[in-house]
Formats: C-alpha cells, sequence, structure tokens
C-alpha cells in the first residue's frame, strides 16, 4: 500500500553531493556564529548531546544503568508538561513536537497511525523506531507501536528520542534510533483532567500518585471517547494502569512491578476518491459500512536494580506483552472484506551490569554490559468476509521468533573536555513458522550473528559548546513470514546492516538559549520492506525488496527561555532517502526516492505566562511533499501546515481551565495510499475545539 498526504507537485530538492564539507561549513559557521571561545575549565551543560523542551525532573545519581544522554546522538527529551495538558485521540501524535519526526496519521480504527525518524517513514512497511515503555520493549513483530495507545498524556513524565545508530542498548527495530516513555513515578498528589471538545469527544483521565516510606504507588484510570472527524469513525478507548515499587533506605535496592491494560473499540471511515474527498472530506463511503476493528493490550514488567557495591551497579527488568487485533476492512468499492485477526504474545527480560572503577589515568570510566531476551508468539489469520460474516479463509500463519542480544560499551573520559564511548553489539535470532492452510513449516533464515560496532565522540573545549560525531551500525531483519526462508527460496537471506555516522555541534552562546546543527548519512546494505497489499488477493505479506538506499539530512535546533514567563523552539529538519543500488526486478528505480520521505519536517511553538492566572500557548508542524511510489512518476503529495493555540486559567489553587484549538486555519490535507492503480484519500481532522477542566488535589 502506496500512501501520503496530499498538496501540489513540487520541484525535487537534493542535498548537496559533498556531506562532509557541508558538515564542516555548518559546524564551523554555527559556532562562529553562536561567538564560542575556547576556555579552561570542566565539561559544562554542553558536555552532551542532549536537548529537553519543557521541564523534566531528574535525579541525577552516578549510580544505574547509563542513560540516553551517554549515546551522544541527536538525543531529544520532552517533558511531561508539554504532553500532559494535550488532548490527543492518541499518544503517537504527542510526538509531533519532537525534532525531526514524521507522524503519519492513517485514522482507520484501531490502526490509527504511528512515527518515524532519520528518512524513515510510518507506513508500516520498513517500522524502523525502537519502543520502550518505562523500560519494557513496546514493539509488535512488524515494529509497529500498539502498546503506546495505553499510555495517556496524563501519566507520562517524559519521552526521550534517540535518533542515530550509535546507541548499543537495543538492536531488534533500533533501525534509526529509539524512543522511550517514562510514565510518572511517585508523588502526592490526584490529578483529574475531564475534556470535552468537536467531534463528540468525551475523556476522563485520573492520575494518583501515593509515597509512603520506600514504597510508592501509581495508578490511572483513563477514558476517551469521540464520534471522529468523519462519518463511521467512532472510537470509544478505555486504560488501566498501576506501579508499585519498593526503595530500601540506603536506596542501594528497588524492586517494582508495573500493570498495563487497554482497549480500543472503534468504526472504520474507509478510504474516500480523490473526488469524494475533495468535495465531501467528512464522509464515509457505503462500502465500508461494515468496518470496524477492536484491540486489547496488557503489559506486565518486574523491576530489580541493586548496588552491588559503591562501584557497581546491577539493573535487570523482565515482562510479558500480549496483543491481539481484530479488524475488519474493506478498501475500495470494487475490493473485498477483509478480517484480519491477529494475537502476539512477547515474554523477555533485559539485565545490565554497570561498573564505575576509580583510575588515575582519566577523569571518568565506566564500563557496562548488558543481555537481553525476547520469546514471540504469534498468530496472523485472514478471512474473507461479506458484512463480517466469513465465507472463507486465506491465511493462517502460527510462527515464533526469539531474539538474543548483548552488548557492551565503555564511557572513556581522558581529559575534562573529550568524552569518547566505544561499543559493541551483537544479535541472534531463532524461530519458526508453520502454514497452517498449507500444512507446510519454514525455518528461520540462517543470520547467524549480527554485529554491530559503535563509536561516539564529543569533545567540548568551550564552555558553552561542544562537537559530536558517531557511527554505528543497526540492522533489518524480515517480518512476519519474511523472515523465514521459503519452500522455493535458493537461499537464506542475511540481515539489512545499516551504517550510519552524524557530526553535530550543540551549543549555547547566551543564558536561556540553546541549539543544536547535526549532519547524518545512513546506508542500507539491503533494505526490505512490508508487502502491505490492498485487498489480500492474492494474499499479501511477501518480502519487498527496495535494494541499496541511502539516506540523509541536516537538523537545526533551537530553543529560546529569556525569563521564566516566556519559552520558544524552533525545529528543522531536511533529508532524502534514495535507492543507490535497485531490486534487480525493479531496475528503473535507480536513483529514485523511497516513497512517503518528505524533504523536510518543521515544527515551531511559544509559551507565555501573561500573569500568575493565564499561560498562552501557540505551535505548528510544517512538513514537505513526497512521492507515494518508487517509481515517482505518480507526482508528490504530503505537504502542510497545521497551526494550534492554548489558553490555559488557574481558576484558583489546584483548579484549572485549559482551551485548546488544533489545526486553527482549518487547513485540509489528506492521508493518502496507492497501489497498482487504486488509490485511497482519508481526509484528517478539521478545526477543533477542546475543554480540559483539570483538578490536583
Amino acid at each position: 500500500m502506496k500512501s501520503s498526504f496530499v498538496s501540489s507537485p513540487r520541484a525535487t530538492r537534493r542535498l548537496p553531493a559533498r556531506p562532509l564539507a557541508l558538515s564542516a561549513l555548518i559546524v564551523l559557521g554555527w559556532a562562529q556564529a553562536a561567538g564560542v571561545h575556547a576556555q579552561q575549565g570542566g565539561l559544562a551543560a554542553s558536555a552532551d548531546s542532549t536537548l529537553t523542551l519543557g521541564t523534566v525532573q531528574i535525579t541525577d545519581r552516578a549510580q544505574g544503568a547509563l542513560p540516553s544522554r551517554n549515546v551522544l546522538s541527536s538525543v531529544d527529551v520532552l517533558g511531561g508538561p508539554e504532553l500532559q495538558d494535550q488532548s490527543v485521540d492518541f499518544s503517537w501524535e504527542l510526538l509531533q513536537k519532537a525534532p525531526g519526526v514524521l507522524v503519519t496519521p492513517f485514522r482507520q480504527g484501531t490502526d490509527a497511525g504511528r512515527f518515524s525518524f532519520r528518512g524513515f517513514n510510518g507506513e508500516g512497511r520498513v517500522n524502523a523506531v525502537k519502543l520502550l515503555i518505562d523500560g519494557i520493549p513496546s514493539n509488535d513483530n512488524a515494529g509497529g507501536m500498539p502498546f503506546l495507545d495505553a499510555v495517556f498524556p496524563l501519566d507520562i513524565e517524559r519521552i526521550e528520542v534517540v535518533r542515530g545508530t550509535n546507541d548499543p542498548r537495543y538492536g531488534l527495530h533500533n533501525i534509526a534510533g529509539n524512543a522511550q516513555v517514562f510514565t510518572r513515578q511517585g508523588g502526592h498528589e490526584t490529578q483529574i483532567n475531564t475534556t470535552v471538545g468537536s467531534f463528540g469527544t468525551r475523556e476522563v483521565q485520573v492520575a494518583k500518585g501515593i509515597e509512603s516510606g520506600g514504597w510508592t504507588q501509581n495508578y490511572l484510570v483513563a477514558s476517551r471517547e469521540s464520534d471522529g472527524y468523519r462519518d463511521h469513525a467512532n472510537a470509544r478507548k478505555l486504560a488501566l494502569a498501576g506501579k508499585w515499587f519498593y526503595t530500601t533506605e540506603d536506596g542501594a535496592q528497588r524492586v517494582g512491578l508495573s500493570l498495563r491494560h487497554y482497549e480500543n473499540d472503534a468504526l472504520e471511515s474507509g478510504y474516500l476518491s480523490a473526488a469524494a474527498a475533495a468535495t465531501a472530506p467528512r464522509s464515509s463511503p457505503s462500502y465500508a459500512s461494515a468496518d470496524r476493528s477492536t484491540r486489547h493490550t496488557n503489559q506486565l514488567g518486574l523491576y530489580f536494580d541493586t548496588e552491588l557495591g559503591q562501584q557497581l551497579s546491577w539493573s535487570t527488568r523482565a515482562y510479558r506483552n500480549e496483543y491481539s487485533n481484530q479488524r475488519w476492512v474493506r478498501f475500495t468499492q470494487a475490493g473485498v472484506q477483509q478480517e484480519r485477526d491477529s494475537e502476539e504474545a512477547q515474554t523477555g527480560a533485559i539485565s545490565t551490569l554497570t561498573w564505575r572503577p576509580t583510575v588515575t589515568w582519566a577523569k571518568e570510566l565506566v564500563l557496562e554490559g548488558g543481555v537481553d531476551f525476547q520469546r514471540q508468539t504469534n498468530v496472523s489469520q485472514r478471512y474473507r468476509t461479506v458484512e463480517r460474516v466469513r465465507t472463507s479463509q486465506f491465511r493462517d500463519w502460527d510462527f515464533s521468533l526469539n531474539n538474543t542480544g548483548a552488548y557492551v560499551q565503555a564511557v572513556v573520559r581522558p581529559t575534562e573536555a573529550l568524552k569518547i564511548v566505544p561499543a559493541l553489539r551483537v544479535d541472534q535470532f531463532s524461530g519458526q513458522f508453520r502454514d497452517r492452510l498449507a500444512g507446510t513449516t519454514l525455518p528461520l533464515n540462517a543470520y547467524g550473528t549480527i554485529s554491530q560496532p559503535k563509536l561516539s565522540v564529543v569533545y567540548a573545549p568551550w564552555r558553552n559548546a561542544s562537537v559530536y560525531a558517531n557511527l554505528g551500525r543497526s540492522f533489518q531483519i524480515g517480518t512476519g513470514i519474511d523472515s523465514y526462508r521459503g519452500l522455493t527460496q535458493a537461499r537464506d537471506l542475511q540481515a539489512s546492516l545499516n551504517d550510519g555516522w552524524e557530526l553535530g555541534l550543540k551549543f549555547s552562546p547566551a543564558p536561556g538559549l540553546d541549539g543544536r546543527v547535526a549532519y547524518w548519512e545512513q546506508k542500507a546494505s539491503g533494505e526490505v520492506a512490508r508487502t502491505l497489499g490492498v485487498d489480500g488477493l492474492p494474499d499479501p505479506g511477501g518480502l519487498g525488496n527496495i535494494g541499496r538506499t541511502r539516506r540523509r539530512g541536516v537538523d537545526l535546533q533551537a530553543q529560546w527561555r529569556p525569563d521564566r514567563r516566556a519559552s520558544a523552539w524552533v525545529n528543522y529538519s531536511h533529508q532524502e532517502a534514495r535507492i543507490t543500488a535497485p531490486d534487480p526486478s525493479a531496475p528503473t528505480t535507480q536513483g529514485k526516492e523511497v516513497e512517503n520521505v518528505p524533504h523536510y519536517l518543521a515544527s515551531l511553538g511559544a509559551d507565555y505566562q501573561l500573569n500568575s492566572d493565564w499561560k498562552l500557548s501557540a505551535w505548528g508542524t510544517a512538513q514537505g511533499s513526497y512521492f507515494v511510489e518508487r517509481s515517482n512518476t505518480l507526482g508528490k503529495f504530503g505537504g502542510n501546515v497545521l497551526l494550534n493555540l492554548s489558553a490555559r486559567w488557574q481558576i484558583q489553587r489546584g483548579l484549572n481551565l485549559q482551551l485548546q484549538v488544533r489545526n486553527l486555519a482549518n487547513r485540509r490535507y489528506e492521508y493518502v495510499w496507492y497501489d497498482s492503480g487504486s488509490w485511497g484519500h482519508a481526509p484528517g481532522d478539521g478545526r477543533a475545539f477542546y475543554a480540559t477542566l483539570g483538578w490536583t488535589f
């Protein structure tokens, strides 16, 4: 399935042909513009590559596993206050504020959208982002993010986004980087947010924190119902979560348990023709009248952290993820309705040992090693149906996938100004595939041991700036049936290796002003993509080979906090993704752009505390247009600009009212797919108003 947003065609702009020279000019130019001067002294806040938007409360202690700021890549942190007050249908929409992140909204029942970055798209063919929730891996087998739906905004403490190939902590799905959602822990407050708004939206979120001695308890109950912007788009969501942790009096040991449950029952508005989308964007085609879906997820996490001495820390996570989705969908008038059923269960553990010895030859030395294991059992079934009544079955897959990974990394700071982080990760896979309809069994491709060397460096000779560089390898294997050796397959397929590097400058030329500029590249040795298909006849789910690819881009970020009352931020990313050696069956794609990758992504916003009672906020996003298929012959789509406003009024202590307007200009935009001559259009939400009454006690 090919897809995008609709816009007018525009000429293709190419990045300069000399990336190394471009990188050097960018870094030197911004350093000069920032007025950076060499100074003596220790490492300042610029000694890592992390930028934070909003307020984040983190206890900085030299114990436990190494945090994301040691990755020395483009690391961004979105603080809870920037997220908790947002009214969104799904939590992946919160990532619109994150630099360089592409959010792709399908808005079809439970499968409503996802996010991606670094020249990858969120269409579902290549899901390139590793997702974690409180340290628990949270992707499905294909790399999708169904478990993120269970986390409502009020429960989020912060989101960390790591872009790049140099993070050794994760392997599977960590193709372009990772994102981790941290939910609240501790506190003594009860917060209740009640929202009403456009399209029949009704939502209640209740978050409760309890602390007593070494015990912390956190609970969330959330429900959201909406009629949807379009006809036949009603949805009802329910989330329940609890976290229980105990920390010993000396802080040396911590044990915890987390539970999370989510369910969503939704109708699907279906896809329109281009003409219908233009004249009646809120309508639903008659052939989709019986389309709907239901989704359930469960997560269980067990946590154990201990200090084995003053220099040695051990952290372990064990988990169980369960996911089920039942969907009835008909993509076109000429097609047939399908029932698509998925059930997945994941059991795994992650264990990390971190040693911080005292040495005389370096200012700092940290050695860390980690192992992780995940076992997946997956069932995928599909039926032809009429009005949700089964007529025949055309898929019955039962398959397992086991992943064992390990890594070692070191943080070496030989001088105050220099930090070096070498690392190595290895991954191995096993599993078996059974087609119960055909009565056949397939072995997993012999991927062998996938080695991923990585190296990161940050140099901070200036008090207000640092230069960082990294290189690393990540990998991609097939998903579903594509991970297994077919009966007619001549040889085992190898993993696609993604080699990337980045050069950047983080700077703070004046109090309250922070920024970052970076150039990056990533090359894949043999990228593959899921064949999604439209009507399932014949059954899709096969391998789609893209070939060798190259992605590259430039990221610019700046944040300004002139005083306690005001703040502003702006992000711009220019990127491209091209096929450098195509699949032999598609030689005309040589040099063409990978579909659904816009040339630029931008976001900006500002907050202003008018007085003690009123806070005003404005933020917007923009993205460029892009091709919807690999021949690049059907025009470009996708450019859009969206603006949002909000005002927060503190009625009295502990009671506030937030008013929000999303898509203020009522701009029309669409999600569009193309496949083998068929098109589908799903208009995005128009202007929407929301009012949230927040009570804290």
